[in-house]
């Protein structure tokens, strides 16, 4: 179902704040059960991985009530998410303290980080998830 452009925008927007909740959560949980099992660096992969796939379900499960019908729409919630994104993981960065040389070294991937690989899925989330859709939609019939 198409939608108008602000009801597209408002819907990205709760999409998008329904993801970052829980990635938030995936990362509490991550944290708490996980990092001391396995350590904080096998956690943080693992943890990738993991996001990856919630983000990815996030994007399938809502594509239909998004309403992003065309590549150009879904690249351009992708981007929305994307900066969204960007700007949040900054502010909570910053909000647990972290200097700007730890979080940057979070979005370099030869410093082990892997949010820059993270922000690209997110952008490509909303293509990613209406392609799901349609492929689930068609197999369902």
């Amino acid at each position: 179902m198409k939608v108008s452009g602000s009801v597209l925008w408002r819907r990205a927007l709760a999409v998008w704040l329904l993801i970052a909740a829980v990635e938030t959560l995936h990362g509490v949980l991550r944290a708490l059960f996980v990092a001391p099992a396995i350590g904080e660096a096998a956690a943080q992969r693992v943890g990738f991985v993991v996001a990856s796939a919630l983000l990815i379900a996030v994007a399938w499960s809502t594509s239909a009530w998004l309403g992003a019908t065309t590549r150009a729409a879904q690249l351009k919630v992708g981007l929305l998410w994307l900066l969204l994104m960007f700007g949040f993981e900054l502010a909570i960065g910053r909000l647990r303290g972290f200097s700007w040389q730890r979080i940057s070294a979070e979005f370099d991937p030869s410093q082990g980080g892997l949010m820059v690989i993270g922000l690209a899925l997110m952008s490509l989330a909303p293509l990613l998830g209406a392609w799901l859709h349609a492929g689930a939609t068609t197999n369902a019939r």
